[in-house]
């Protein structure tokens, strides 16, 4: 008995020693997703900026969109690129992209013709047999309307959207998450 009692007190301070890793590992995994969500919301912000300033820029005859595309195409749509060490570039001018973002409604209606984001996506949605990811969606939407660009983090915030309405149905496969109409049945009426 004498020699079970060793590899029980071991073995107990493995549990605890695990368990210890285990909580530290999901803190920290926590503390990344705050930290992405954020960085995507700055993101999605400074995009949006670029728009209104872009639009102002022709409006008041400056370079013409063709140069905004081009920066665009040479920076990618993918989120993980914000990881990186481009936050730094970007810190401490938050407060500078909120104020543009708060003057956009103000500086650059919606043309009478040009459908929204969600119309687009709800369209695209529509003519599909398979529920997409954000990133398919994007993708489609702007091979589709090469007028305007979509990015991945706009699509999703779109997409969510639709999900919130009732519009769009969010499915996950995996760590996954793909959209699709809502069901006739389970479609709200009225909207």
């Amino acid at each position: 008995m004498s020699g079970n009692l060793p590899v029980q007190s071991v073995t107990a301070d493995y549990v605890q020693r695990v368990a210890e890793d285990l909580a530290v590992n999901r803190s920290e995994q926590e503390r990344v997703r705050s930290e992405l969500a954020r960085l995507q919301d700055e993101l999605v912000r400074l995009e949006d900026s670029e728009q209104v300033l872009t639009k102002m820029q022709e409006v008041l005859g400056g370079t013409p969109k063709q140069g905004a595309k081009q920066r665009k195409g040479s920076k990618g749509a993918a989120v993980p690129a914000a990881r990186g060490s481009n936050s730094r570039t970007t810190a401490g001018k938050p407060a500078a992209a909120a104020r543009r973002k708060a003057s956009k409604k103000t500086l650059s209606p919606k043309k009478a013709n040009e459908p929204t984001w969600l119309e687009l996506t709800t369209a695209y949605l529509g003519g599909q047999s398979e529920p997409r990811s954000a990133a398919e969606v994007a993708a489609s939407l702007s091979e589709a309307h090469p007028e305007r660009p979509a990015q991945v983090t706009v699509v999703r915030n779109t997409l969510e959207q639709g999900v919130a309405q009732g519009l769009l149905e969010r499915s996950k496969q995996g760590r996954s998450v793909f959209y699709s109409l809502t069901s006739p049945a389970s479609a709200p009426s009225g909207s």
